[in-house]
């Protein structure tokens, strides 16, 4: 027999059913969270969990007594094991940049509780139909439009940089937990060399390229359409990890998505319109389109192999197995980027070793 609900009054709020692994932050929370109810116009208990991201961020909404703005965000980002000084700075360069990004509305920094506006609830990967590319170009200018913003605003010295360091230390992640721990193969001998032979070519490749702010995840997951649709200006997420690095890794990010794949032929087409809109805005991309796209698939190439890499170490590391299900997707784009260029076929027959796949038969290119 089903119990009946309890009075109203003893009702759980939504604030209660949010789950705390540590009851003495969840107080810290409810304690902060009221505090600023009155000034921010808050109803703190309607806040209820938003979304959760790969790392261990958390996000909440709360409803307001601001018909203009019904809703808030609330970020919960533990300080011992997220820094949120990224978040604040990378937020505060996008509004200046003239990107909608969140305002920091109030951040209780030794506790990690930052609030924020809100952007919407719908992402631009929400509204894409992947069977009709053309139906979705509106919504990739639009991305378009606020990529240039972001890099037209970019400056030396601002973001870390990303350096030949990082992209090393990217790379490895590849070996270590996609093949060594998730494929259980032992790197070394043979395809020991032929890893360290192409990370080498593809980390000399990116750092040819021009340098200026990079998002990082650039992706429709994490730009929110609002409710003006394709028409709109899109708002931009999850930027704290944006550097100062290659022109080319934003587009490529967007185009070759963690959760969504087009065909090369649409590919071609919004990074064409790219080029031609970077070039308009004075951004460091090379004259010659052959040469940028061919930079634009040597940048993905290294992010396609740290991805599989992250994706791995989440499900074996941090219990999130859900990302692990579209490593394929990234081992489809490593492998047709391989196949393409002569210096890649190393690689190729790596992926190919650990991966039980024939080889690409077809056209293959040199340096251009």
């Amino acid at each position: 027999m089903t119990a009946p609900p309890p009075p109203a009054s003893l009702a759980p709020s939504p604030a209660d059913t949010i789950l705390w692994t540590d009851p003495q932050r969840a107080e810290v929370f409810r304690a902060w969270l009221a505090g600023i109810a009155p000034a921010q116009g808050l109803l703190p208990d309607t806040v209820r969990l938003a979304s959760a991201d790969a790392s261990f961020r958390r996000y909440f909404r709360v409803d307001t007594t601001d018909p203009a703005a019904p809703t808030r965000i609330v970020m919960d980002a533990p300080p011992d094991k997220e820094n949120s000084d990224p978040f604040v700075q990378v937020a505060r360069l996008m509004t200046e940049a003239g990107v909608r990004a969140p305002t920091v509305l109030d951040w209780d920094r030794p506790n990690g509780f930052l609030l924020l506006d809100d952007l919407g609830r719908q992402t631009m990967l929400d509204v894409i139909d992947p069977a009709r590319p053309e139906a979705s170009r509106p919504l990739y200018d639009r991305a378009i439009e606020a990529l240039v913003k972001w890099q037209q605003a970019s400056k030396p010295g601002v973001l870390p940089p990303y350096d030949r360091a990082l992209l090393e230390r990217e790379l490895a992640l590849f070996p270590e937990w996609y093949i060594g721990r998730h494929r259980g193969i032992a790197v070394e001998g043979k395809l020991k060399e032929r890893l360290e032979r192409s990370f080498k070519l593809i980390v000399e490749s990116n750092l040819a390229s021009p340098s200026v702010y990079v998002h990082r995840d650039f992706m429709p997951r994490n730009l929110m359409v609002g409710n003006n649709g394709a028409s709109g200006e899109l708002g931009v997420l999850d930027f704290q990890d944006a550097v100062y690095g290659p022109v080319t890794y934003d587009i490529a990010s967007l185009m070759r998505d963690a959760f969504l794949s087009w065909d090369e032929e649409f590919v071609l087409d919004i990074t064409i319109r790219y080029w031609t809109a970077a070039r308009k805005a004075g951004l460091p991309v090379d004259e010659d389109f052959g040469a940028f796209y061919r930079a634009v698939e040597w940048m993905g190439l290294q992010r396609h192999l740290k991805v599989a890499g992250i994706f791995a170490r989440l499900t074996l590391r941090d219990g999130k197995p859900r990302y692990l299900a579209d490593t394929p997707r990234f081992i489809a784009y490593i492998r047709a980027t391989a196949s393409r260029y002569n210096e890649l076929t190393p690689l190729l027959r790596v992926i190919d070793e650990i991966e039980g796949t024939s080889a690409i038969t077809g056209f293959a290119y040199g340096r251009v």
